[in-house]
Parts: C-alpha cells; sequence; structure tokens
C-alpha cells in the first residue's frame, strides 16, 4: 500500500450503493477512494449511535469523508467520532433549519410514519421524495442505483432525514450544492459551493466537474 495516498470515503445517498461514485475520478497515485456502504440499522438505533458504527469502519488518521444527499447527513454526525482532513458534504444540509418545507411538515405531524413501506419503495421513492428529479429519464437513471431494499432500513432513513434536529453548524465542513437541487432547495441552503444547473443526482451527470471541485478543495490548506 502507498502511505502517501490520501484515503477519500464516501457514504452515498440514501438506499444508493457505491455505484453512484463511478464518476468521480482522483490521480490514483494521490487518493484512494473507499465507499461505505449502508449498514442495517438495529431496532430502535439513534442516529448517533448509528453515526458511531459506521465510524468504525474508518480506520485512517486524517481521512477525507465525504457523503451525498442523507450520506451527507450521516458523515456529518459520524465526524464528532473522528478526526478528519476535510469534512465535505454533496446535495445535502448542513442543520435542519435548511430542511425543506415539506419535509419539516412530515416531521411536525409524523406523516412518514404512516406511509407504507411500499409506498416508499415505489412512489415516493427516495426518487420522488428523496431524490426529486422531475423528468422521468432522471427518475429511472437515479433509481437503477438504489440498492438497499431492507424495509427496516428505508424507514429507519426516512425518520432521522425529516427528523434530524441538529442547530449548529459542524465547524470547516465543506458544502457542494447544485443550483437547481429540488430535494434540498438552494433557497433554504447557506454559504455553499454552488454548481451552476446543478441538480440532486449531479453526483451522477456532473461527475467530472464535481470531481476537479473537490480535488481543489483537498488541496485548501484553510
Amino acid at each position: 500500500m502507498n502511505y502517501d495516498k490520501s484515503i477519500v470515503y464516501f457514504v452515498p445517498g440514501m438506499a444508493a450503493g457505491s455505484e453512484i461514485f463511478n464518476n468521480i475520478r482522483f490521480p490514483e497515485s494521490q487518493y484512494e477512494i473507499r465507499v461505505l456502504e449502508w449498514l442495517i440499522p438495529e431496532k430502535n438505533e439513534s442516529l448517533t449511535e448509528y453515526a458511531y458504527r459506521m465510524s468504525l469502519r474508518i480506520k485512517d488518521p486524517n481521512a477525507i469523508l465525504i457523503g451525498v444527499s442523507f450520506g451527507g447527513v450521516v458523515v456529518q454526525e459520524m465526524s464528532q467520532f473522528l478526526s478528519l482532513k476535510k469534512l465535505i458534504i454533496i446535495s445535502s444540509v448542513k442543520n435542519r433549519f435548511e430542511l425543506p418545507r415539506r419535509m419539516k411538515i412530515a416531521a411536525w405531524t409524523k406523516l412518514y410514519k404512516l406511509a407504507p413501506t411500499s409506498l416508499v419503495l415505489i412512489v415516493e421513492d427516495l426518487t420522488k421524495f428523496s431524490i426529486g428529479p422531475k423528468s422521468k429519464k432522471r427518475l429511472a437513471m437515479y433509481q437503477q442505483y438504489l440498492h438497499v431494499r431492507d424495509r427496516q432500513y428505508l424507514r429507519w432513513a426516512l425518520e432521522k432525514m425529516v427528523t434530524w434536529d441538529r442547530e449548529e453548524e459542524i465547524p470547516g465542513v465543506v458544502h457542494i450544492h447544485g443550483e437547481k437541487d429540488s430535494v434540498f432547495p438552494i433557497k433554504y441552503i447557506s454559504h455553499c459551493k454552488v454548481i451552476p444547473k446543478g441538480t440532486h443526482i449531479m453526483i451522477l451527470n456532473r461527475g467530472r466537474e464535481i470531481s476537479q471541485l473537490l480535488l481543489q478543495i483537498f488541496n485548501q490548506t484553510a
């Protein structure tokens, strides 16, 4: 193993697998990419407890940790148990105040508890509820990357997303966000690096641009 390489850990979006990072490319002589696949949550497991279990899979000191969408929420909670070189979120939120109104309503009314898992899997699917693109082509494109179909995980993840209660932004977190993100509209997002016309699934179709931006962030000392 080349110990001069920087280790970059990725956590995908809700229910997604490692394939969503297929278009992310870094110089192989300098960076090694590792994707942390989703664990199945234990019964009544809190987000903090889950994040701790996820953090145990990172063995490298001063690693770079990147999360997409719900994965961005999870990596922020993981960071309290780690010493990281960089913490980066993509197409995500930094605190509960950046959640869109519909998610806040779902949390207040507990409507997320009433939706049958089949509805989450098929209609709201983490495509319309969590992914949000409007065109059938985009829905179909992202849907093929959703591999985690465990009912316990889906219910848990949906609840933890809409009820996330973090109020204070984690110091030093770097936020990359799409101008046209329909899941987490940019009007609710503060200080971030904006990808013009980027959507919630830009990790798939803007991979080259995001890779270049990430490399710039990696090289920033502040």
